[in-house]
């Protein structure tokens, strides 16, 4: 075996040493540049490791055409969902911003209104508004998940004086970070900037690519979409380029200042009229914000008065547990126990405790058999919120297969609960309020109205304590382009059929030009 070896290794010698000096040199050229070529891929290998591909681009937008028929008219609507891609500053690709737009077929782009609509939590999709209010579409917003998810033609749409464009921030809907679970991107797009920088860059580029940028532009935004609002205005007009006409914002929470401690007595002033409402209600005795007047002047007047007293005053401790148990209905031992600061979870506990229910933080009067009764103040989904998750999501992927709008590979999300845990609120001493922000662009812009709407029965963001915001604007810097109106139900007033036809029927007004 080993002379074989040798014997073949000789040969081998021989041949290369009778092989052309020129031929010799083109075979150790093409070792050499194969070598060259195995380096090479190696280190694109390494640096494919290291640096993870770019994202493949957006699924190409869904364009269909589709045709309501309503009470007394037909609209013809052209609805696009899609994305739009946002990018980070360095240039690379950092969110896709799901939008969903209705157009109105036959309208003059250039004169027609365009209104985007933003929902809250953070964390939520834009489905809430789009399914229970303003879409093309909607659901009866009935709590149970397995109410009917079956949309139909929506009465109340608001298409008949403004196109819609329907957005779902990163993490929400179809919308996604780049690339997926991307910490880096996730912590600067789920924070209050962040968030801000990344709906302006959305609106832009939608406005660019639709040709849409000299239309008269709108926000509607709910709850903390609310929030966002005045934030989005200054962002769009300092850093975009892009002027609103006109914020109309549902249920919003201007200022997280007033929830962060016991001695943050406002909040719970804020929170007193809506429980006089629901205990209103619960007596079948009549409910409008007239009625609401004593309550009102009571919780921000003596009521703070002899809050900020303190134990070192029994006589006006006393004072506080009789009018507070007078306006709530609570138990007077409840509110003694609590020194006349009750704030909505306890009274969602212990309104109807009596009869073993718990009210809903988004609509007093909707109530839920307790599944926790051996606990004073118990643990468990809110009556209202909890049981519309299904329905909703059924309802508004329904209508995106009616849209034909499915993007492979990507579920759709209503609600996030990742995204409010990882929400940055900021640091520091101050919590974060968009009411300076609101102030800043109606002193900026004389042509800004701003519509505010509240449910006298939301114990969420209740509309005492934007009232008490809305005192301190000067009617000479704005204050004055401000209406706030208050409407029987909840955090989603526009569950009820009259409150959404009335809020509907002021949105058209401020659309259309009737309040300037």
């Amino acid at each position: 075996m080993r002379s074989t070896l040798r014997s073949l290794t000789l040969c081998c010698l021989l041949a290369a040493a009778a092989m052309p000096a020129g031929a010799q040199q083109a075979q150790q050229t093409q070792q050499a540049q194969q070598a060259d070529g195995d380096r090479t891929r190696k280190e694109r290998g390494d640096r494919n490791q290291q640096q993870p591909d770019r994202p493949r681009p957006p699924a190409p937008d869904a364009v269909t055409r589709q045709t309501l028929d309503l009470p007394g008219r037909s609209l013809h609507v052209t609805a696009t969902a899609g994305f739009v891609r946002i990018l980070g500053e360095d240039g690379t690709p950092e969110a896709d911003i799901g939008t969903t737009a209705y157009t109105l077929d036959g309208a003059d782009p250039a004169t027609r209104p365009v209104t985007f609509v933003v929902n809250g939590g953070p964390g939520m999709a834009s489905a809430w508004l789009q399914m229970g209010a303003v879409g093309p579409w909607r659901i009866p917003f009935v709590p149970g998940p397995s109410a009917s998810p079956v949309p139909q033609p929506n009465a109340d749409t608001w298409l008949d004086f403004t196109d819609l464009v329907f957005i779902d921030p990163p993490g929400t809907g179809y919308g996604t970070v780049l690339p997926p679970g991307d910490a880096a991107a996730k912590k600067r797009l789920w924070s209050v900037d962040g968030d801000i920088d990344a709906l302006s860059q959305a609106i832009r580029r939608w406005l660019d690519r639709a040709g849409r940028i000299a239309t008269t532009k709108y926000l509607l935004g709910e709850s903390y979409g609310g929030f966002r609002g005045p934030r989005l205005a200054r962002r769009l007009a300092q850093h975009d380029g892009v002027g609103l006409r006109g914020l109309v914002l549902v249920s919003p929470l201007f200022d997280y200042g007033n929830r962060s401690g016991a001695l943050d007595v406002l909040g719970y002033a804020a929170e007193l009229p809506s429980m006089a409402a629901a205990a209103r209600a619960d007596r079948g005795e009549a409910v409008a914000r007239a009625d609401l007047a004593e309550a009102e002047a009571y919780a921000t007047g003596p009521f703070l008065a002899d809050v900020l007293r303190g134990l070192a005053d029994p006589a006006a401790l006393a004072r506080v547990v009789d009018r507070v148990v007078a306006f709530t209905g609570l138990d007077p031992a409840v509110i003694r126990q609590h020194r006349g600061l009750v704030n909505a979870w306890t009274f969602q506990h212990q309104h109807d405790r009596a009869a073993g229910r718990i009210d809903s933080a988004y609509d007093a009067t909707v109530t839920l058999p307790d599944p926790y009764p051996e606990v004073p103040e118990g643990r468990g989904d809110d009556p209202m919120l909890g049981g519309l998750f299904a329905p909703v999501t059924g309802a508004v992927l329904a209508v995106y297969d009616r849209l034909r709008w499915h993007p492979d590979g990507q579920v759709y999300r209503l609600f996030d609960p990742e995204i409010p845990k990882q929400w940055d609120y900021g640091r520091g001493f101050l919590r974060p309020q968009s009411f300076d922000a609101l102030r800043q662009a109606l002193a900026l812009d004389p042509q800004l109205h701003v519509l505010i709407g509240h449910g006298l029965f939301d114990l969420v963001t209740p509309f005492e304590g934007t009232q008490i915001l809305l005192n301190q604007l000067p009617a000479g810097a704005g204050g004055d382009r401000v209406r706030l109106v208050t409407l029987p139900g909840g955090h989603m007033f526009y569950s009820r059929d009259e409150s959404r036809a009335a809020f509907r029927a002021e949105a058209a007004r401020l659309i259309g030009g009737l309040d300037r």
